[in-house]
């Protein structure tokens, strides 16, 4: 290494130990929207991948509602070179990182890219142990964006020094870039990550089975439900710049349609990150459809920024409530059964104050909503003051009903 880049190294490391530096403040108001190469593609990426999403994200409409970050996730990795420095796959990437986040910023989009905090990636490529303060200069040099820093071969490192180093990487190589952790909740980074991360993951990969673990000997992978009970009593550790990541959509890597829904929908109304997982070059119009559903996305990036709330469950249907801005709530009855169940909405059933979190009351004895269904968009009445004035409906197998209750002024 030459004497400019060991003085470079040294001068940011003393400013890490000084201890001033925090993330990036402002990139995370609302959880982030984006893709990411691993769901769909696993490590089998390269630039004419990347940028083929990249312009069907524009094309299909999904840049319009909201979906900004486009992130390769593993096996983008060459080697480092002689000064130690990380360099793109050159067989995958022959005109390099820089030349991609150009492309994917001329389209009005955000380049993300991966790393891990332990000495070689999951998939064997060089991680960042000892270099956190190269590859963030790397990688502010290049134009990224956004970086999913992964936890493996990590035996006997502190997570949180780990994590908080390369926070402080990040923060002094003078580029806005937004930090997700992918700790896997081993340490439980919800509880003293706020400052350091902008959203960390709270448990295992997901995989595409609406219900079923998959278990593997050193490691599991979550269905949707998997995550959607690893995450419902984490609510109130989230907030606008500090969100917690159930991972990222299969939404059209082959569930039902029905799936889709409840899957996409749940994420929206536990403010999830939104982190696309099929191949958008090829979804089908039901899939998109799901996708960039605008009134479901309003109840994901709501500005009270706060995480929804399983009331309660009975008979087989789980009850879900999340405030929003101005007075509204959005709604959900989940069915994550194997067959559908009917239920009566009752509202008065539905009085409860959020002490946890945002202090709000439905008030449903006391205050008139407008119903809409967030699938279909049609109004479908008023809530009533008065007990047993409910609707009666059926909520099909592994499917769910949404609304926004619109609160009368």
């Amino acid at each position: 290494m030459n004497r400019r880049s060991v003085f470079t190294l040294l001068l940011l490391l003393l400013l890490h130990l000084d201890g001033k530096a925090q993330k990036w403040e402002g990139l995370a108001r609302t959880p982030q929207m984006g893709w990411n190469s691993w769901n769909r593609f696993q490590g089998d990426i390269d630039e004419d991948v990347i940028k083929g999403i990249a312009d069907a994200m524009v094309s299909s409409g999904l840049r319009d509602a909201g979906y900004t970050y486009v992130n390769l996730d593993d096996c983008w990795h060459g080697r480092r070179d002689s000064d130690g420095f990380i360099q793109a796959d050159p067989e995958r990437f022959p005109h390099g990182m820089k030349a991609l986040a150009d492309y994917v910023h001329a389209r009005g989009l955000k380049l993300g890219i991966y790393s891990d905090a332990g000495t070689e990636t999951c998939a064997g490529r060089p991680g960042s142990m000892g270099h956190e303060f190269q590859d963030a200069l790397q990688y502010a040099r290049w134009g990224v964006d956004y970086l999913k820093y992964d936890w493996c071969n990590t035996a006997d490192v502190n997570a949180r020094g780990a994590y908080r180093l390369m926070c402080d990487a990040l923060r002094q190589a003078g580029r806005p870039i937004f930090f997700s952790m992918c700790e896997w909740g081993d340490n439980q980074p919800w509880r003293w990550a706020r400052d350091i991360g902008h959203s960390w993951r709270i448990g295992p990969d997901i995989w595409c089975s609406f219900d079923s673990t998959r278990v593997f000997p050193t490691y599991v992978q979550c269905s949707v439900m998997d995550c959607i009970h690893r995450n419902d009593s984490l609510r109130r550790y989230a907030g606008p710049g500090h969100w917690n990541d159930p991972d990222m959509l299969e939404v059209g890597n082959g569930l039902t349609a029905g799936q889709d829904r409840a899957h996409f929908t749940m994420w929206c109304m536990m403010a999830s990150p939104l982190i696309l997982g099929n191949d958008v070059r090829s979804m089908s119009a039901g899939t998109l459809a799901v996708l960039t559903n605008r009134d479901l996305i309003a109840v994901d990036q709501d500005t009270l920024g706060v995480q929804g709330l399983r009331l309660f469950s009975r008979d087989g249907l789980d009850y879900w409530f999340k405030p929003l801005a101005g007075g509204d709530w959005a709604m959900a009855v989940l069915n994550p059964t194997r067959r559908p169940v009917s239920c009566t909405l009752d509202w008065q059933d539905f009085n409860f104050t959020d002490g946890e979190v945002s202090g709000r009351s439905t008030a449903f004895d006391k205050h008139i909503y407008k119903v809409k269904n967030l699938w279909t968009g049609r109004m479908e009445g008023k809530t009533s003051v008065r007990p047993k004035a409910g609707r009666r409906l059926t909520v099909p197998a592994q499917d769910v009903v949404a609304y926004r209750l619109i609160r009368q002024k």
